[in-house]
């Protein structure tokens, strides 16, 4: 009896500490998708509030926008294309990894823009924005030529895939029209019929052309000559003896 007890309470235990696990990740997913949710609205606005700026203030405070903006786009748009295919291809692990480098310099220049838009000095702003231009275009076209180089191998693979999927479906299409292939037609020729050679047609009045006897009736009657042979014909007892020709 104690054992049974002691073996309900460890289940019991067991089923506790499971559904505390449970809940743990169910809270921890839940929570990790409510940051998520917030840290894209917040990038949506952030991304809404640069572009208004770029469009309304002048001046040094304006092009700060534009940067901003730029530089956002082209590391999101690059990060979203190498995590999406490195799923399929395992050489994008490499470019990831030179990716996360950039991005070092990325935030970094991110945070000097966001700094100097709350700069007072315009002077001082306006002498660091060449600078601050060059950077950002060479931060943006590494990270433009790390995505389109993911895209274009991308595309290469689907196009090879494409041509070999095609020239199998072709493959089997042809064997399953195997009726329409046309075979070479031979005419019959025509053969003289074995045998002795054929004579042409006699003339008229031409002996082999007289007509065969008549055949017998049938096989079973005996065959008959022509002509009775001559031969001594039987006497019989009743028949009167021949008188002798009278010579005179």
């Amino acid at each position: 009896m104690e054992t049974v007890v002691t073996v309900l309470v460890l289940l019991f235990a067991v089923f506790v500490v499971l559904g505390a696990y449970a809940a743990v990740k169910v809270v921890g997913a839940a929570k990790r998708s409510v940051d998520r949710t917030i840290t894209q609205a917040r990038r949506t606005v952030e991304d809404h509030t640069l572009r208004a700026k770029s469009f309304t203030q002048l001046g040094p405070a304006g092009e700060l926008a534009q940067l901003r903006l730029t530089l956002r786009t082209s590391m999101r748009a690059t990060q979203d294309a190498l995590y999406a295919g490195v799923h399929e291809d395992e050489s994008l692990k490499e470019s990831i990894a030179l990716f996360e480098r950039l991005s070092v310099h990325g935030r970094e220049l991110e945070g000097d823009l966001k700094r100097l838009e709350a700069e007072p000095d315009r002077a001082t702003l306006t002498e660091r924005l060449p600078a601050l231009r060059e950077r950002t275009q060479r931060i943006t076209e590494s990270a433009d030529s790390l995505r389109w180089a993911a895209r274009d191998r991308a595309r290469r693979f689907a196009d090879d895939d494409l041509d070999t999927l095609s020239a199998q479906i072709d493959v089997e299409a042809g064997a399953l029209r195997h009726w329409t292939k046309t075979e070479p037609t031979t005419e019959p020729t025509t053969e003289p019929p074995s045998g002795p050679a054929t004579e042409p047609p006699a003339a008229a009045g031409d002996p082999r052309t007289w007509p065969e006897a008549p055949r017998q009736a049938s096989a079973e009657e005996p065959a008959r000559p022509a002509i009775t042979p001559s031969g001594r014909r039987p006497v019989y007892p009743w028949q009167k003896k021949p008188r002798p020709e009278s010579t005179t």
